[in-house]
């Protein structure tokens, strides 16, 4: 009874409230949470339906299932318009929200339309913890993961631990959200965030509007964090008035006198403008230590920095003024209604006349889907993510800063602080009364016209290959070893060259590691069964579980890192792929490409406790090596993977 009574922060209340396993909420152990919706997107959702055809489910048992294609626009051939049609029939079939191609980015978009707070939301999505700015527990996950919540699933991870960050005073002129993030990138890094959930709180929050949250909770992705997470307050009640949604509000906040397991504070007034210079959202300086820099693009947009606000405020920057002829200005709308409310109120217009470009609603350029800046140039960006390569460019030189420093270099024509520049700050509020379109948001058929539903297929859609568990004793080569901080978009890149192949694995599988090594498909091929060692943060980034199967279906039977990224380790698991990390440095120095270690009577091994001893090159020395499995994931891994093992359980 006293542990019922004790003071709650906002993380324990959403966590306590949807515990369905492991009621404890020790940090470190494994936990099973209850999901009420869910989200996916067209880049990861076509795995997810073919996986929920694969487990034979009729109808998804969430509150609230979206499927969002905002990823893969461009129509150069019928591949991901086949997608689309194949999305949209299955979303028919299962009872799942649909936004079509243009209605908007999943993570702004499903806030405005279906974020509610004190729920959780899983999404396929890397940044599906920007829900998190309005009160709801929402984490990113692999597409596997995902769909075992739309089956009705609880949704299985460590217990975080609750980083709570006081967030004082306010904003200064020419300063904004995205500088309050990239001042927590600075302070630590794009691993300080691992086993955490980040809880802002304090007098700071009201300054910030909801949209200014979504851009801190979004980019929590890029510290590691599991999840971001703000008060529900009036802040957000206000935002929830203005989508006409007053009703889903309810107010969450965190008990007096309740405690953080790490402590941090942020005094809003003393910030400056922030930039992450190439190629780490973690590589965070002062936008003066580099200002006269050489620019050639400015890209305003994505689901880091998507408010009306952020377009609005960049409009007014550059109204009647001419950006520099060296520079190309993208305007990266985020949902349909948003670019609506802008085109209303002359910001667009503002915009066009400033000879900026505008693109249709969507990710594109943040994912690699157009909009790729010119070879060894620099590129200021708005989005979350400037890894090598990501922006479509091999040799890119991309920053990531806020709509105001982005604006501000495009008019100079120079990276440029903006509070250099020769007229005061142009103040902007958000509208109470946005435009609200829904007709390309199509709700869900009910029960018995949605049986009646035929899943339309194009000729790229392949089924899921299925995978044979590990065998108990087994000897494998090392085939490629990587350094620290290797990206999802490393291991599998997006892009318009390989993204539309994302629902056919056997060919997306050709751009495995490109970039990192181009030779590792066909090292592959002609190996078979294989160890990949990595170092710290592997796999950090997006939640692409095509990281973890496409390299799977080349091979790969056993990661070894330093440590990992909780989504890739996750995905790594689910798809039969065994996650270890090294005890020590000097075992992670000592392995090459070419070593052969032996495992011998695995799975005893594993369930006997977290380390285990591997022979390399037949006897000439061993590693001690680490695994942080569960139970139920060694339960996974000798199935083979976790639609394997649903199915032994009976669950399907």
């Amino acid at each position: 009874m006293e542990e019922i009574m004790a003071a709650l922060n906002v993380t324990q209340k959403l966590i306590r409230s949807h515990l369905v396993e492991g009621g404890e909420m020790t940090p470190g152990e494994e936990i099973g949470l209850k999901i009420d919706q869910t989200l996916t997107q067209d880049a990861t959702g076509t795995m997810v339906m073919l996986e929920l055809e694969a487990m034979g489910l009729d109808r998804v048992k969430t509150e609230v299932s979206a499927q969002y294609v905002d990823h893969n626009l461009i129509q150069e051939d019928n591949k991901n318009p086949d997608d689309h049609l194949f999305l949209q029939t299955s979303a028919e079939r299962l009872g799942v929200w649909f936004s079509r191609p243009g209605n908007g980015v999943s993570h702004p978009t499903h806030q405005q339309r279906f974020g509610k707070p004190g729920k959780t939301l899983l999404g396929s999505d890397s940044h599906t913890p920007a829900a998190g700015s309005i009160g709801m527990l929402a984490i990113g996950a692999g597409g596997i993961d995902v769909a075992m919540a739309m089956a009705g699933e609880p949704f299985y991870t460590r217990m975080p631990k609750v980083w709570g960050v006081k967030l004082t005073g306010k904003l200064p002129d020419w300063v904004s959200a995205k500088d309050v993030i990239l001042e927590m990138l600075r302070r630590h890094g794009v691993s300080g965030g691992a086993g955490r959930i980040i809880e802002y709180y304090g007098p700071g929050l009201e300054h910030l509007s909801a949209m200014d949250r979504h851009v801190i909770a979004n980019m929590g992705a890029e510290l590691g964090a599991t999840t971001s997470v703000f008060p529900s307050d009036e802040v957000v009640r206000d935002f929830l008035r203005a989508e006409q949604r007053e009703g889903d509000w309810s107010e969450l906040k965190a008990d007096e006198g309740c405690d953080y397991d790490i402590h941090d504070e942020i005094d809003l007034s003393e910030l400056e403008p922030l930039i992450a210079k190439p190629s780490s959202p973690g590589n965070v300086v002062p936008v003066r230590e580099i200002a006269g820099e050489p620019l050639s693009q400015a890209y305003i947009g994505s689901s880091a920095n998507p408010g009306y606000r952020d377009f609005a405020i960049a409009a007014e920057m550059v109204k009647d003024r001419t950006i520099d002829d060296r520079v190309s200005l993208e305007i990266n709308p985020t949902s349909r209604s948003i670019l609506e409310s802008l085109t209303r109120d002359g910001h667009i217009l503002s915009l066009l006349s400033s000879g900026a470009r505008l693109h249709q609603a969507g990710c594109n350029g943040c994912i690699g889907m157009g909009q790729a800046p010119a070879n060894d140039t620099n590129s200021l960006r708005t989005v979350p993510r400037n890894f090598p390569g990501r922006s479509g460019t091999r040799e890119d030189h991309v920053f990531l800063c806020s709509p105001e420093t982005a604006a501000a270099s495009a008019l100079m024509g120079k990276i440029t602080d903006p509070r250099s520049l020769d007229f005061d700050y142009p103040h902007v509020e958000n509208p109470s009364d946005p435009i609200i379109n829904t007709r390309t948001l199509i709700e869900p058929q009910p029960v018995e016209k949605a049986r009646k539903v035929n899943l339309i297929k194009g000729p790229n859609i392949e089924s899921l290959p299925s995978f044979e568990p590990l065998e108990e004793s087994f000897t494998l080569p090392v085939l490629l070893k990587v350094g620290d901080d290797i990206s999802t978009d490393e291991i599998m890149p997006a892009g318009g060259e390989a993204l539309p192949y994302r629902s056919n694995i056997p060919r997306i599988s050709d751009f495995c590691f490109r970039g990192v090594d181009d030779d590792y498909p066909q090292k592959a091929r002609d190996t078979g069964d294989h160890i990949i060692i990595g170092g710290g943060n592997y796999g950090q980034g997006s939640s692409r579980e095509h990281a973890a199967i496409a390299p799977r279906y080349l091979g790969l039977r056993v990661a070894i890192a330093q440590d990992f990224a909780r989504i890739h380790w996750q995905n790594l698991v689910n798809f039969g792929v065994l996650p270890l990390t090294f005890d020590n440095q000097d075992d992670y120095d000592s392995l090459e490409s070419g070593d052969r270690l032996a495992f011998e009577n695995i799975y005893d091994a594993l369930g006997a406790g977290e380390t285990l001893k591997v022979s390399v090159n037949d006897g000439e020395r061993s590693v001690t090596l680490r695994h942080g499995l569960s139970k139920r994931q060694i339960e996974v891994l000798q199935a083979g993977g976790l639609i394997e093992w649903m199915k032994q359980q009976g669950k399907r």
